[in-house]
């Protein structure tokens, strides 16, 4: 008989849910939090379960996580994103050691041992320049969707560089570039090399060992992982689906628990 887990992932930008048996990831999915997390939490739940044509007395255990966790009434249990994130990733990549994850507010490094086990973690601090947040204000400068950030800076040829890593100043510095003449890629490929240092300075002080992985919103932008790994001198791993893994290590915990 299969067993049926749910990983719910409440984010401060985007919410995440998938739903596995004994075997694979059945569905996922990634929806706007849009400030009500207990809304999105349930559309989360619904359309899992419709999408998978089952019903709540089939799934086995639920596990929340994510900024919004607690506001998920109907979990079975709440675990903190990084551990999720680390078991979601050591199962797509059991070689990977560090791990970096991109999020809407802050970003976090940590790293994880030939099992799997959390070993340390840090998050960066509050300011946005540390984290996805400032893709989001300089996309906005430069009218460029969020989404075409990272192709764009891939095909600068002079990088602009920033002299500052707060995403106020940053804005500021950006809007004076264009007076300048600066080329939107070339503004872009500058944000993505101060961002990726920033990452990796974070990952530095919990140990950087082999293999390295990105996950969050961030890890969509080609144009920041090839930047990291610039900084890095390493390859870097990305998930198929880098806003899943804390949904997808949530529901591994809750596989788990269900065969305890």
């Amino acid at each position: 008989m299969n067993v049926y887990a749910v990983g719910i992932d409440i984010g401060s930008a985007f919410s995440k849910g998938v739903i596995i048996d004994d075997r694979k990831v059945l569905w996922s999915s990634v929806t706007p939090s849009r400030g009500d997390y207990k809304l999105t939490g349930n559309n989360l739940r619904d359309e899992l379960l419709t999408r998978t044509g089952l019903s709540p007395k089939d799934i086995g255990f639920i596990v929340a996580t994510g900024s919004g966790a607690k506001t998920v009434g109907f979990a079975d249990a709440v675990r903190t994103d990084i551990s999720c994130h680390a078991k979601g990733i050591y199962s797509l990549f059991p070689s990977v050691r560090t791990i970096v994850d991109i999020g809407d507010l802050y970003s976090k490094a940590f790293r994880i041992d030939e099992n799997g086990n959390l070993l340390r973690f840090l998050l960066s601090g509050k300011c946005a320049g540390g984290s996805a947040r400032v893709l989001k204000v300089i996309a906005k400068v430069l009218q460029v969707k969020i989404e075409d950030l990272g192709a764009l800076s891939l095909k600068s040829n002079k990088r602009v560089d920033f002299n500052t890593n707060c995403a106020v100043f940053a804005e500021s510095e950006a809007v004076c570039r264009i007076a300048e003449g600066a080329a939107k890629e070339d503004l872009l490929a500058g944000i993505h090399r101060a961002l990726a240092a920033q990452l990796n300075g974070l990952a530095e002080r919990v140990g950087v060992k082999k293999d390295y992985a990105v996950a969050g919103g961030g890890a969509k932008d080609e144009g920041l992982v090839r930047a990291l790994e610039e900084v890095t001198g390493y390859p870097i791993i990305v998930p198929p689906e880098p806003q899943l893994t804390a949904a997808l290590g949530a529901a591994i915990m809750a596989r788990e628990a269900v065969k305890l």
